[in-house]
Order: C-alpha cells, then structure tokens, then sequence
C-alpha cells in the first residue's frame, strides 16, 4: 500500500520570511506616520542651531581684541568697556550643549545673555563715535568690519534656526505625526521668542 507524504515549508524558513515581513511592515508604518521626516527634520534643527552657536562664538572672539583697541583711545571710559567685559563673560560661560534645543528655560537664559551682549556693544560703539582718532585707527576699522560682518551673520543664522525650527515643531503638533510624536517623545522645541527676537536682531551700530 503506497503512502503518501505531505512536506510543508520548514518551520525556521517560514518564521524567518514573516519576520522579515513584519519587519518591512514596521518600517513602512514608521515612514508613513512621520518617523523619518522627525528625523531629518531633527537634524536640519541640530545643524542651524550649530551655525547660529558659531557665529555668536565668532562675536565673542571679536570682543577683546575691540575692547583693547577702544581702551588704547579712550581708558576713562571705564564703565562701558566693563560692561561689555561683562557681558562677554556672562554670554560666554553658559554651556550651549544640544539639551539646549529641548530646555525652554536654557534657551531664554542663552537668549538673555546675548541681548545684554549685543547691548553692551552698542553703547561700546556710541562711545567711540567721540573719539575721531580712534575711528580712523586702522585696526578698529578692521575690528568694526569684522563685527559687522558677523552681526550680519548671526541675523542670517538666527532666521534659519527660526524656520528649521518652526518646520519641526508644524510636524510634531500636526495630525496624525503628533501621534508618532507622542509614542517617541518628540516635543515641541523652543525658538527665540518675539521679544528676544527684537531685542537681538539689530547689530550694533558701527557706522563711521
């Protein structure tokens, strides 16, 4: 009596392809609910934010080399170079670590501490407006340049920061991505704040 002999797939081959399956599938639901467009748009944040950092730094390294030149015409005006030093300092010290973006309160600080920065040079520039030798000494003109050039910068860098920003946090409030959102804990991060934004956005003035 012939008996007949049914093979099925083996059972490893079988789990194998649907766990691949599964797999795709996943991924595919990722990419559909906004998983990817969370993570190049945390990046395009992490990459403004870095170049807003760098030319604030580029600022800060300006600073002495200008207080110097403006001491080298006018040492009695003691209280506006100090308080530029100052400000240098306290914009200076605090730590702009990537926490930042997601820590409103760390960005205020950072916020507040480059307006007192960017104030404090202004008055800087409205002293030396009383000094003509030092306006027509080349290597302040060279510095004033520089910080001009700088501040100019910082506003474009700022901007796009601001825009990076906005698009990041459109998707993490917006349905159904704020869903994916909420499961992978994408907050809202915060930006410069309108008053913050006005305070800032005017460099210095250094016209000569």
């Amino acid at each position: 009596m012939t008996s007949l002999s049914i093979s099925f797939p083996q059972r490893p081959a079988f789990f194998s392809i649907a766990r691949w399956l599964c797999v795709a599938w996943l991924l595919s639901l990722l990419s559909a609910c906004g998983y990817n467009d969370f993570q190049a748009k945390d990046e395009a944040v992490k990459a403004a934010w870095g170049e807003v950092v760098n030319q604030y730094k580029r600022r800060a390294d300006l600073i002495p080399n200008l207080v110097a030149s403006v001491k080298g015409y006018a040492s009695h005006e003691r209280e506006t170079l100090d308080a530029v030093v100052k400000a240098r300092a306290a914009a200076t010290s605090i730590q702009v670590t990537p926490e930042v973006l997601n820590d409103p309160e760390a960005m205020q600080r950072f916020q507040a501490a480059q307006g007192q920065l960017s104030s404090a040079l202004s008055r800087l520039m409205a002293v030396a407006e009383n000094y003509p030798q030092l306006k027509a000494d080349t290597l302040f003109r060279d510095l004033q340049s520089q910080l001009e050039g700088t501040e100019n910068r910082i506003t474009v860098a700022r901007q796009r920061f601001i825009a990076a920003t906005q698009e990041y946090n459109v998707l993490a409030r917006s349905f159904p991505t704020n869903l994916t959102a909420m499961v992978f804990g994408y907050k809202v991060k915060p930006t410069f704040t309108v008053e913050d934004e006005k305070a800032i956005s005017a460099p210095p003035a250094v016209k000569f």
